[in-house]
């Protein structure tokens, strides 16, 4: 059997230019992670179902711009370590992850950039960790304290007779029963249904509530790929989640009630340091998480600026790259030195 720590010859083989696979140790074990440039360090994190990969378009530019730019797997994912317990994945955890890299690399500050879960992830790690990320921009979800009530009795009540997909996700194989038969075709269809160039016509039913005996997938489309997604790109992502299956992916999923009770503390805790917003104008998480825009004032009083990019689906780095590199380095070059 293959050493799964080993990038394989399809992921060596779209890596950017000058860029460099490492594995680096952390307290809960190893996270790989894909590096290039020099200067002030800028850490990603990607979202579900991702991987390193989802910045491939940012780690040049960012380089080019002056910066030592690393994309990581998220725990669960890629070639990162994948711990058994469910538990093992909530925020806590992913913060100490992110904390052990920043060690790792020699650094003692970064600028810490995150989309979908990795936005969230992001921003708890700017939240609890200020003295290590002096900065952090958050791409298609925006920035909410935590709050209450508990997660999964808000999302319980969230689409009437139909079930909101994050507690479709709740039930350990569940879900995974729906992806493992056909991986790439899931992923596949998850990206197409919320890219900007490809989604659904109205009135083709939402594909994140799930009918009473239904799966996530059957309102999946089934046309072809967005643009920003070639046959190449779905290859390296379905090879990596065929390799590590969904579960460590969905586990995050299955901590946002052990996120709540971990973040009292913080209950509406502000997140002060200068931040960056970028979403896509046809992103759901927009319309769902709009209050959350709207109290932007109050919830990130250091925020730089925003950006809605219109015609943009969820995949906002992928889908509109060279507008998100352009945001991104003219912020970053606009931040205090460190």
């Amino acid at each position: 059997m293959p050493d799964p720590t080993t990038p394989s010859t399809a992921t060596t083989t779209i890596t950017p230019p000058g860029a460099e696979h490492r594995l680096v140790e952390v307290p809960g074990g190893r996270i790989h992670l894909v590096e290039q440039g020099t200067g002030p360090l800028v850490l990603m994190v990607h979202g579900f179902p991702e991987s390193w990969y989802s910045w491939r378009h940012q780690l040049p530019a960012l380089a080019a711009a002056g910066y030592r730019a690393v994309a990581i797997d998220v725990r669960g994912y890629g070639r990162s370590s994948k711990p058994p317990a469910v538990e093992d994945y909530r925020m806590l955890a992913h913060v100490a992850d992110n904390v052990g890299v920043v060690h790792a690399l020699g650094e003692e500050t970064a600028t810490i950039v995150g989309h979908d879960w990795g936005s969230n992830i992001a921003a708890d790690s700017a939240l609890l960790r200020p003295d290590m990320f002096t900065a952090a921009a958050l791409l298609s979800v925006p920035y909410a304290p935590r709050g209450g009530p508990r997660p999964t009795e808000a999302f319980a009540r969230i689409g009437g007779d139909e079930e909101f997909y994050v507690s479709y996700f709740q039930t350990p194989g569940r879900a995974e029963a729906e992806i493992e038969p056909d991986i790439r075709g899931w992923l596949a269809g998850f990206y197409t249904g919320i890219s900007g160039d490809t989604l659904p016509p109205d009135g083709e039913g939402n594909l994140f509530f799930v009918p009473p005996g239904g799966r996530l997938r059957d309102r999946f489309p089934t046309g072809p790929l967005p643009a920003w997604l070639s046959e190449a790109d779905l290859d390296h992502y379905a090879g990596e989640f065929e390799r590590t299956g969904p579960t460590g992916a969905l586990n995050r999923y299955r901590n946002v009630d052990r996120d709540w009770a971990d973040l009292a503390a913080w209950y509406g805790a502000p997140l002060t340091q200068p931040s960056l917003f970028i979403g896509g104008g046809l992103d759901a998480s927009l319309a769902w998480m709009a209050d959350a825009v709207r109290n932007f004032p109050t919830t990130l009083p250091g925020l730089v600026s925003s950006h809605i990019i219109e015609g943009c689906g969820h995949w906002v780095q992928q889908e509109r790259a060279h507008e998100v590199n352009g945001l991104l380095t003219e912020w970053l070059n606009a931040l205090p030195a460190r």
